[in-house]
């Protein structure tokens, strides 16, 4: 599978490894354990099995659209199949906006049933993550909160960015070229 992200602007991403770090010293499941150095804080907005050149040509132009300011929303948690703990995000116009033109891209070139229906419009809930484990309710502790830096406020989706989870290449996807 292919994974299309977007990166966070700088001083978001030192915050979400601050929490990250945290989480780690605390003896709970982080990010921060994923030792690869493709690992960093950031938003999926859809998975297809290849980025075929449509997909490609309609992502381009969605890089175009970037940075694209966005709310933190605050903490969350997920149970599905594996506990998440993550930073919610504001899915206001803007930012579902950008989703469902990534959407679109891949569900217009991808096989039937391919796609992760949790990435679906109206069903996809943008969060980062900050913790996942299979370990259910791992983050139920009331702890949490205060263990945590204070979330940013608002922070910048700055670089689209595909991640081959097969051979594990990173590739950042750029705006197509506009010509004057």
């Amino acid at each position: 599978m292919r994974t299309v992200e977007v990166l966070l602007d700088e001083a978001a991403e030192l915050v979400v490894r601050e929490a990250w770090r945290r989480l780690v010293e605390a003896g709970l499941p982080s990010q921060a354990r994923h030792r690869s150095p493709t690992n960093r804080p950031h938003l999926t907005l859809a998975a297809c099995p290849e980025l075929t050149g449509p997909i490609r040509w309609e992502l381009a132009e969605v890089a175009a659209a970037l940075p694209l300011p966005v709310r933190c929303t605050g903490l969350i948690r997920f149970e599905r199949p594996t506990s998440v703990l993550a930073w919610a995000l504001d899915p206001d116009p803007a930012l579902t906006g950008l989703h469902r033109r990534v959407w679109d891209a891949v569900a217009g070139d991808s096989p039937p049933g391919t796609l992760n229906p949790l990435h679906e419009p109206g069903r996809w809930n943008p969060h980062i993550t900050l913790g996942r484990t299979r370990r259910t309710g791992a983050f139920t502790d009331r702890r949490l909160p205060g263990l945590l830096p204070t979330p940013p406020l608002s922070l910048r989706l700055t670089t689209l960015r595909s991640y081959d989870t097969e051979t594990g290449a990173l590739e950042v996807l750029e705006p197509r070229p506009t010509h004057p």
